[in-house]
């Protein structure tokens, strides 16, 4: 099945700018717009709740003025992320505003949700759902979503433990239509291995956390330059969700990365509980996927795409040797 036919000839690398909740704002959104990607933005990004109506406006002029002065280039449709689980009290008043603004594009987290579906599909907006197990993909597209996200071993913030090639080959099983998968992609090598493999394209967080147009400051973005895959922590301790975050921010958080106990916590479905012992510090404690162990510098957004798209188009040509 073909990419929807919001996203067909919209874009100059089959990549979509995974919503982070520190690192995107507008600017992040619109660089990855322009420079040919989807660039993605959790709507609890903007705070207070009001400032969505304003971040759609600037994001939306922007897109188009840039379109206007540049009649050549592909400038991609943007998205927004919402939490659709009942534990987030903003999600009708973020509705209400994601309706209001026609946002191309949803990308739902924590539980499918008919009513959100239903309410996009209705302005002629597309759903993507992001899922860690094949039941929940089912279970999604029971709801009408437009495509999934694979959230595979290595993704950062909330994500999975399932190894990629096997997760999108049972999902294949039962859906033939879109398939965007994440889990540790910063190269354009990787987003080729996604096509590969049988999806249709690459959903790359980490990789844009580190870029100039990235709102988090400098002691965040210096974590991601210094860690390793090794120093990512998959775990449900701090938030009751698994989450990969980088262990030099969790020990300056005084805990001890290493500690069993880390690992031990239940992970109910979606059961988000926090404790005295183990708040949510999510200032505090860093996200960031396995694929940190290869940025090395912080670079501008087109740049980051520019050379993704070189290392794209060469390993496609690699392939067809």
């Amino acid at each position: 099945m073909p990419l929807p036919t919001l996203l067909q000839n919209r874009l100059d690398l089959p990549v979509i700018g995974a919503p982070m909740l520190l690192p995107c704002s507008p600017p992040l959104t619109i660089a990855q717009c322009t420079s040919g990607i989807v660039g993605a933005f959790p709507a609890l990004s903007a705070r207070p709740a009001e400032q969505l109506d304003e971040w759609l406006a600037e994001i939306s002029e922007a897109l188009s003025a840039f379109a206007a002065k540049n009649p050549g280039k592909k400038v991609a449709p943007f998205a927004v992320n919402q939490i659709v689980h009942k534990t987030n009290p903003r999600l009708d008043r973020d509705m209400e505003t994601v309706i209001k603004h026609k946002v191309p594009m949803v990308v739902t987290s924590l539980g499918a949700n008919a009513d959100v579906v239903k309410a996009v599909h209705a302005y002629g907006g597309i759903v993507f759902h992001d899922v860690a197990q094949a039941r929940h993909a089912e279970r999604a597209l029971e709801q009408g979503v437009d495509g999934l996200v694979l959230l595979c071993a290595g993704a950062g913030g909330h994500g999975g433990s399932l190894n990629p090639f096997a997760f999108v080959a049972e999902v294949r099983r039962f859906w033939k239509g879109p398939l965007a998968v994440a889990g540790g992609i910063t190269t354009g090598d990787a987003v080729a291995a996604v096509r590969a493999m049988g999806a249709d394209l690459a959903y790359i967080g980490t990789r844009f956390a580190a870029s100039v147009e990235s709102r988090i400051d400098d002691n965040y973005k210096s974590h991601i330059l210094r860690c390793t895959a090794k120093d990512i922590l998959f775990t449900p301790y701090f938030s009751g969700v698994h989450t990969s975050l980088m262990k030099t921010s969790i020990a300056a958080c005084g805990f001890d990365p290493d500690d069993p106990k880390l690992l031990l916590k239940s992970d109910a479905t979606y059961g988000i509980d926090t404790t005295k012992e183990n708040p949510k510090r999510w200032t505090e404690l860093l996200a960031a996927g396995q694929g940190v162990g290869n940025i090395d510098a912080i670079l501008p957004v087109a740049g980051i795409v520019a050379t993704l798209k070189r290392e794209y188009a060469a390993a496609l040509d690699g392939l067809r040797a």
